[in-house]
């Protein structure tokens, strides 16, 4: 992933969906997973920025049809980007957009929180070429070019967050909330012969394409404020499916969130919590430090404890992952974040018992892959001139060399 300014009230992420490398072709505090996170800028009166300069997670405001979705029906011919059962003009067309209706049912299908089905407004289409751009429109374009279609990736969203209450975006309305999702566009890899994705209808047919619904969950999760989750079974796994397979198990009327995981769903209420959830509403809070803390890092100054450390919790019963969170800082209002090694792993079901173990990440989810949520965690006067000294900080390396150890009755 790469994290791109656009301007002073704005910042803009991109979280991209990968070909594997093994050969497959207001939330302050570190309290949940991986989300997009952004410093609102205090350089502003503190009636638009809060104040502080604790990160906060990327997330939309979500009321009644709040939430808007377009796609553009212009789809690659040459190669055929997206196989589909019925390959008549309309029924093509049909086929795509249930996927689309379908996997935003996945995100409002999970209990607990309050991105609940009707958020979502009813999924329009529009016939323009180039629909996704900073527009203030959430769009879903499946033959648009774009320079951030470096090999290995599939698709990628980009998402525009406010830092200041009042900014817009194009033609949206202004911002509401400091962390505010103003514009999240999806881009699907256009006109790649060797990419090619396939409806749940089509995939069985199509061993060698990619299965569209999984890949349509995974970005659909970037449109909502989460990065990448280390955890393998999550939805948000930075890693696409084997062609001709597909994450998690296919959604139904039952069960409309069944592709995602535990971590995904944990991680959705700490996004959207709602207030009446009394089942899911435990939590696990603790610090990672060194035991010799002269191993830590000189420089930037003030790192007390272990950053960027993957924090897990798995239910004793069941050996499940419920929830994970790359820990390593906290941070109290005015700010800024302090890199202390602290974790919270907020809105666990209550009544269970967790073992928590943290590992580096040093394997096949590292850290640039989730950099949305711990390289934004600062702003400086070198990042951003005039901001206030007291409230700057510099974000440390994460620290990917560890090992652990759990001390008897901790």
């Amino acid at each position: 992933m790469r994290k791109q300014k656009q301007h002073r009230a704005i910042h803009n992420f991109i979280a991209v969906f990968l070909v594997a490398f093994y050969g497959v072709c207001g939330i302050p505090g570190a309290s949940g997973y991986a989300f997009n996170q952004i410093v609102p800028d205090v350089r502003q009166p503190a009636s638009v920025s809060g104040g502080s300069a604790c990160p906060v997670a990327s997330h939309d405001v979500v009321t009644q049809s709040s939430i808007a979705e377009q796609w553009s029906t212009v789809l690659g011919t040459n190669p055929v980007t997206i196989l589909t059962v019925d390959q008549t003009p309309a029924g093509r067309l049909n086929e795509i957009e249930l996927v689309i209706r379908q996997s935003l049912a996945v995100w409002t299908g999970v209990s607990g929180t309050t991105l609940v089905p009707g958020v979502f407004a009813p999924v329009t289409r529009t016939a323009t070429q180039n629909a996704c751009g900073s527009d203030g429109v959430n769009s879903i374009c499946f033959d648009q070019a774009d320079g951030a279609f470096t090999p290995g990736i599939l698709a990628f969203t980009r998402v525009i967050t406010a830092d200041v209450v009042g900014v817009q975006v194009g033609t949206g309305a202004p911002a509401t909330q400091v962390g505010q999702i103003l514009d999240a566009d999806v881009y699907f890899s256009p006109g790649n012969s060797m990419v090619v994705f396939a409806t749940p209808a089509a995939l069985a047919s199509s061993p060698a394409a990619y299965d569209f619904e999984s890949l349509m969950i995974h970005e659909l999760g970037h449109t909502l404020g989460f990065s990448h989750s280390a955890v393998l079974a999550a939805m948000m796994y930075p890693f696409a499916p084997a062609p001709g397979t597909y994450s998690g198990m296919r959604p139904t009327a039952q069960t409309p969130d069944a592709p995602l995981g535990d971590d995904d769903r944990t991680g959705l209420r700490v996004l959207y919590p709602d207030p009446a959830d009394t089942l899911n509403v435990g939590s696990l809070t603790g610090r990672i430090v060194p035991a010799n803390p002269l191993s830590l890092p000189l420089s930037p100054p003030g790192v007390t404890g272990i950053f960027g450390a993957h924090v897990v919790a798995v239910d004793a019963a069941s050996g499940a992952v419920i929830g994970a969170t790359l820990g390593g800082w906290s941070c109290t209002a005015p700010g800024p974040a302090q890199f202390d090694g602290t974790y919270e792993i907020g809105h666990l079901p209550v009544g269970h018992s967790y073992q928590v173990y943290a590992e580096p990440l040093d394997n096949t989810v590292y850290p640039s892959l989730v950099s949305p949520a711990i390289a934004s965690l600062c702003r400086n006067p070198t990042t951003d001139a005039g901001w206030p000294p007291l409230q700057a900080c510099v974000v440390p390396s994460v620290n990917t060399s560890f090992t652990t150890r759990t001390r008897p009755g901790t």
